[in-house]
Formats: C-alpha cells, sequence, structure tokens
C-alpha cells in the first residue's frame, strides 16, 4: 500500500502586497504525525504569491520525505486549489509560474488537492505567520513521534 502525506500549506501578506511568507506543515496520514513544519519568507509580495510558495515548499518537504508517497493537499485558498485542479485559469504572469513549479513537483504522482476552512488550517497559517516574523525561512524535520 503507498504511503499518503498530507500537506496542509498556507500563506499571508501584511499590506497584500506587502511583507508575506508561506508556511507548510506535512503530515504522514497514518499516524497523524508531523514529518516537518516549513516557512518560506517571500519578502514584498501578494497574499496569493505567499499561498503559492507555502505550497511548493509543503510539496518538497513531502517529495523529501519520501518520494513515492501519495500526497493530499490542504489549502485555505480556494483560488489555489481551483488553480491546480486545472478548474480556474491562471491569468497573473508570477503565479503562472509558481504554479508550473508545483505542477513539475507533482507530476505523475497521485494527487488531490481540498479547499479547508481557514481555522482548520491554523499549524500552516502560524509557520507562516512564524517567517513573517523572522523575516527569514525555516525548516524543522522530526522523527515522526510529533501528533
Amino acid at each position: 500500500m503507498t504511503r499518503r502525506l498530507i500537506v496542509e500549506a498556507d500563506g499571508g501578506s501584511r499590506g497584500n502586497p506587502g511583507i508575506a511568507a508561506g508556511g507548510a506543515v506535512v503530515l504522514d496520514e497514518a499516524t497523524g504525525a508531523v514529518l516537518s513544519e516549513v516557512g518560506v519568507y517571500v519578502g514584498i509580495a501578494s497574499n496569493n504569491v505567499a499561498e503559492y510558495r507555502g505550497l511548493i515548499a509543503g510539496l518538497e518537504s513531502a517529495l523529501e520525505h519520501d518520494p513515492d508517497a501519495a500526497v493530499h493537499v490542504r489549502l485555505d485558498s480556494k483560488l489555489v486549489v481551483e488553480q491546480m485542479t486545472g478548474r480556474w485559469k491562471i491569468k497573473h504572469p508570477d503565479m503562472r509560474t509558481l504554479a508550473a513549479t508545483a505542477q513539475r513537483l507533482l507530476q505523475g504522482r497521485d494527487v488531490s488537492f481540498e479547499w479547508v476552512p481557514r481555522l482548520s488550517n491554523k499549524r500552516a497559517d502560524a509557520a507562516a505567520n512564524e517567517s513573517m516574523d523572522r523575516r527569514e525561512s525555516f525548516r524543522r524535520d522530526f522523527d515522526g513521534a510529533q501528533a
């Protein structure tokens, strides 16, 4: 049976555009264990660009943990979910480039996307906010014992 990893991703911008960062948490679906937390500092950008940067950072971390895993992505950005599933067109050139990067990471993989309410995405939001507060990127990997 293929292992499934969950990527919870978020992004934010204080000012939109303003100080921006993405955040992601990678979990093992079977155990609920947190495998990594990632914050990616973007600088001055829109919240949508930050959302994509959080998504990409989460995908990269998940695939480093297990390159063969199926990936289920949870985002509170309806825009990113709809664009990544191909239901909405991507008009903005910066977002088109970021979406292409995410699509390359997922090419040939078992992947699904789910929109979740903002309150259900607190861990990824906290990672994005930590990165904005510190004005730097970070990554914490765990042994899988975190829940």
